[in-house]
């Protein structure tokens, strides 16, 4: 997958506001499968400007308004209730977040809502740490989360863990998120193919997840849409059980969402339905969407670098104690979410793996060598007496 920081785009009012209407038709699904006793996933899908998250029971049109749409896949973990406290956790503080102090009668911006988003998934993994921190039967429970916000053409995702993000466009499927798994890894670092990544034996370890430590690292990505784009959001309980090609097909040729998640739902079940199993399918359409230009790029994961926020000039003018806290909102709350924005892989892609014991200082090594052989040595002699 091609690592690409694309520009940030316009950021003014005037330049999110989509020329025509943005609809959506979509549906969610998510199910037990054939082998755990728990539904640890969840979801959410949620019209901001309105204020909804309910999912009617057929496919739905909606328009998206000024503030634009969320959906979210979170993967739960930690056992029965501990992983589905986690993921009801962060799908409920996702929205909080997303809809806290908007106003319906005001256009949100591009960047607006990818930085809203960011700070609704770090707030949520928060929340989760905080939980299993003060009640003992939830120690370790987490959240895997890849979570959509659109406005105007836009889609922005924020990604923690190894739930996925596809985009179906003119009948390619692209995986718009990147996987923070340890199979990811060594697949970036060469050391695995994608062949030998299907069978490789720790292959369910994740790299990140909400709420088991006290921050995390959003992996920020960006769409520009096209009429016609198809947007699947899973959680590894699809993505692991049915090839991409498969689920390429069931997209291309189920245009009714509720039909398409019934369809993958089903397929991956069939496969041997392992793991829980959630599927969101939106298509999108109407006259703020481009269409699809003939001499277009292909369509690949882009990472987008939300700038810094404007500082206050009313905070410069007051005089600061060098000793004293650094205050937690405004200014010094960008200082330290956008690096972590900005490049949220940086350590990620530049870092090896590390085999195990691969540290230890040759003399050490050479040390206990000896030590073993003379301890050996020893034994035998007094055996042999």
């Amino acid at each position: 997958m091609t690592d690409t920081t694309a520009t940030a785009p316009q950021t003014t009012e005037a330049s999110t506001k989509a020329k025509g209407e943005v609809s959506i038709k979509l549906f969610a699904r998510t199910d037990v499968g054939q082998v755990r006793e728990h539904n640890e996933d969840n979801f959410l899908v949620a019209d901001l400007t309105k204020r909804t998250r309910t999912l009617e029971e057929g496919s739905r049109v909606v328009s998206v308004g000024k503030n634009g749409n969320v959906a979210s896949v979170c993967d739960g973990m930690g056992g029965a209730a501990a992983g589905e406290v986690a993921s009801q956790l962060a799908v409920d503080i996702i929205y909080e977040k997303m809809t806290e102090d908007i106003s319906p009668d005001v256009q949100v911006t591009r960047n607006d809502i990818a930085r809203r988003l960011v700070r609704a998934v770090e707030a949520a993994g928060l929340r989760i740490f905080e939980s299993a921190k003060s009640d003992r039967t939830r120690r370790g429970m987490g959240t895997t989360t890849t979570a959509a916000a659109l406005v105007d053409d836009h889609l922005f995702l924020a990604q923690v863990g190894d739930s996925r993000g596809y985009i179906l466009r003119n009948g390619t499927l692209v995986q718009v998120t990147r996987d923070q798994s340890l199979v990811n890894q060594l697949i970036e670092a060469g050391q695995l193919t994608e062949e030998e990544a299907e069978t490789f034996e720790h292959n369910n370890i994740i790299l990140q997840a909400l709420g088991t430590a006290e921050t995390v690292q959003v992996d920020l990505t960006y769409v520009e849409l096209r009429r016609g784009d198809v947007l699947l959001l899973c959680s590894d309980g699809l993505s692991g059980m049915v090839r991409n090609d498969e689920i390429r097909e069931v997209l291309k040729t189920t245009p009714d969402p509720l039909e398409a998640c019934k369809t993958l739902t089903e397929r991956a079940n069939l496969a041997g339905g392992h793991d829980n199993i959630t599927v969101i399918v939106a298509q999108f359409d109407g006259e703020g969407v481009k269409p699809l230009a003939a001499d277009e790029e292909p369509l690949k994961y882009r990472k987008y670098p939300l700038p810094e926020e404007p500082t206050d000039p009313a905070r410069k003018a007051v005089p600061t104690d060098p000793g004293a806290p650094a205050p937690t909102g405004g200014a010094a709350v960008a200082a330290v979410a956008t690096p972590a924005v900005a490049a949220p892989w940086a350590t990620f892609e530049e870092e090896r793996i590390e085999i195990p014991g691969t540290h230890v200082p040759t003399g050490v090594v050479v040390a206990l060598i000896v030590g073993v052989i003379g301890l050996l040595a020893g034994t035998a002699f007094l055996l042999l007496r």
